[in-house]
Parts: structure tokens; C-alpha cells; sequence
């Protein structure tokens, strides 16, 4: 369950990335070598997400479950 929630703040990192990464074609010098290594850290970040949220998920910590059983038993 917390592989799907981690999946909007995902979809939000990585359209900044493109963004940074689209900003940085239309500079020169170093600012376009900045703005490169800036969108790789991004994506990096991005997908940070999932695979925090895989875990979490499989690794049976995720506390969405819990909640939603709690509302069901209660």
C-alpha cells in the first residue's frame, strides 16, 4: 500500500527533474553543466521513492495497513 503512495511524490520529483533538466538545455557554460548534474540528483531523489515505499511495503512496515485495520475491526 505504501508503493502506491510513494508513487505521487515520485510523479512530482520527476516532472521537476524534466523541467530542470529542460531549463538547462536553454542555458550555456557552466549553468548547463550545473543544471545536468542538478536533474540527475533529482531523478536520483525521484526514484528514492519507490523504491523506499517497495520496501517499506514488503518489508511489512507500512502503517496505511495498519490504520485500515484498525478502521475495519473498529
Amino acid at each position: 500500500m505504501c508503493f502506491f503512495f510513494s508513487v505521487l511524490p515520485a510523479t512530482v520529483w520527476v516532472i521537476l527533474g524534466y523541467f530542470v533538466l529542460f531549463s538547462s538545455t536553454k542555458a550555456e557554460g557552466s549553468t548547463r553543466t550545473f543544471g545536468r548534474i542538478l536533474a540527475i540528483w533529482v531523478f536520483v531523489v525521484a526514484a528514492f521513492f519507490p523504491v523506499m515505499g517497495a520496501y517499506v511495503t514488503l518489508a511489512d512496515l507500512c502503517p496505511v495497513e495498519k490504520v485500515i485495520q484498525q478502521m475495519k475491526s473498529g
